[in-house]
């Protein structure tokens, strides 16, 4: 019995997963407000939404995470292990902005009190801190970015 193509198809296979895994966790768009754009990770499902930029220890001026919800819904933000300051900012299901925690801190050793919003979201956008109102930002904005470059 001849193993060889098995061998060529079990690591045609094991690279495929590799490539694939690689490609659909570095999934990113760009998120727009008016004239300044973000190169912003999507996180859209639930492993994604709890990892968030936890244990990030920088992230590059002008990226950011999209935390995208199946629903509408009240949803707060902790900073518990993230490492960098944080603007978040959260959209509506008509891409408004309708708030804004800006300078978020990471949570010390002691408790890490969620950031609340009692309003209604559909997206949550998470940039460096100061990104906010260096690229004036506010409640009310829209933001934009194709829905249909998501895989």
């Amino acid at each position: 019995m001849n193993w060889k193509p098995n061998y060529m198809a079990i690591i045609v296979l094991v690279f495929l997963a590799i490539f694939s895994s690689f490609i659909f966790a570095n999934r990113s768009i760009p998120a727009c407000f008016s004239d300044s754009c973000f190169e912003v990770e999507i996180a859209d499902d639930i492993k994604e939404r709890e990892m968030g930029l936890m244990f990030r220890e920088n992230l590059s001026d002008g990226s950011g995470m999209l935390f995208i919800f199946d629903e509408s819904g009240i949803y707060p933000f902790w900073m518990k292990n993230t490492f960098i300051p944080l603007d978040i900012i959260w959209i509506n299901e008509n891409m408004e902005v309708v708030f804004i925690e800006s300078y978020a801190m990471p949570c010390g050793e002691g408790e890490c009190i969620p950031i609340n919003p009692d309003i209604l979201a559909k997206y949550v956008l998470e940039v460096n801190s100061g990104m906010v109102e260096k690229n004036n930002i506010s409640i009310g904005d829209v933001m934009k970015w194709k829905k249909d470059t998501l895989f």
